[in-house]
């Protein structure tokens, strides 16, 4: 593979990806309104996904590759994953789909946390500017007038912002795990969305609803388990070979897709000051490709 592929392929993937999460969330609040809990859907489709990993990659089910000495690498991608792949979709099923999906993109702030410490990433003066604009960012979006409190102000919100948080630690735990492939480290995401999940269905006790209402609930959700199969392992794909705060930056694709999705599926509109607020976040995750330059 030439120069220009490794360049040009890992950021396609990502763009890719990030696409497709743009609009994955709306077969979610399908099922919802079906009557399936975001809980028992995630946790379906995922172990769908992760079947069709042992199927197709159970040659590379090999207990000398999986324990090699850094097997708790994959645990941790998986728990990470598992926790931020199922607080995004609940929190697009709890709340605004953009003030959501521009919490969880306070992914770049985190980055520039976990790169420090696990990658060793040196933080530039652009470091600093970058943590200011995306709090200046949270500020704008998160205030109300006549309230005192600069929080979220929803459950969904709250879900977002942990998902992001999570969603940069597995980012940058993918770029250090340089020791397993993108199979092993694909199937770590499936099983860990899997298992947490499960957990968290029983724990609420989500009712497993199945309506058949000129509606077949079980291709639905082998489809979206199949987008996921396939998802995952080209988010891994450039995950693995794209530096984190630069790959973190490309999936902001994702806001203009959830945009345009937001406003044709469900009619939302943001109002003037989330859209400042948006656009600061926006901005210091493209500024945060240059916090590592001297």
């Amino acid at each position: 593979m030439n120069e220009s592929n490794q360049k040009t392929l890992p950021i396609a993937a990502l763009l890719l990806g990030a696409a497709i999460w743009g609009v994955l969330w709306y077969p979610y609040r399908l099922l919802e309104g079906y009557g399936m809990s975001g809980e028992i859907a995630t946790t379906i489709t995922f172990c769908i996904a992760l079947l069709l990993g042992i199927i197709f990659f159970r040659k590379e089910i090999q207990f000398s590759s999986i324990f090699n000495g850094k097997a708790h690498l994959l645990f941790w991608i998986g728990f990470c994953a598992g926790w931020s792949n199922l607080a995004y979709i609940l929190g697009m099923l709890n709340g605004e789909v953009m003030r959501v999906l521009l919490l969880f993109y306070l992914a770049p702030i985190w980055t520039i946390l976990f790169s420090r410490i696990l990658l060793s990433e040196q933080l530039s003066i652009h470091g600093y500017f970058v943590i200011m604009l995306s709090f200046a960012g949270v500020v704008t979006m998160l205030w109300q007038p006549g309230s005192d409190l600069l929080m979220p102000i929803s459950y969904g919100e709250w879900l977002g912002m942990v998902g992001g948080f999570m969603f940069a630690l597995m980012n940058v735990l993918t770029r250090k795990n340089q020791f397993h492939n993108v199979q092993l480290k694909s199937m770590a995401i499936w099983l860990g969305v899997t298992v947490i999940g499960l957990v968290c269905s029983l724990a609420i006790g989500s009712p497993l609803t199945l309506p058949y209402d000129s509606f077949n609930p079980w291709l639905f959700l082998a489809g979206i388990g199949l987008v996921l199969f396939v998802l995952s392992i080209v988010l891994q794909y450039g995950l693995t070979r794209m530096p984190a705060n630069q790959a973190i930056v490309i999936l902001l694709f994702e806001l203009i897709v959830a945009a345009l999705a937001a406003y044709f599926l469900v009619n939302e509109v943001l109002s003037p000051m989330e859209w400042v607020g948006g656009a600061m976040i926006v901005s210091a995750g493209l500024f945060s490709t240059r916090i590592n330059r001297a």
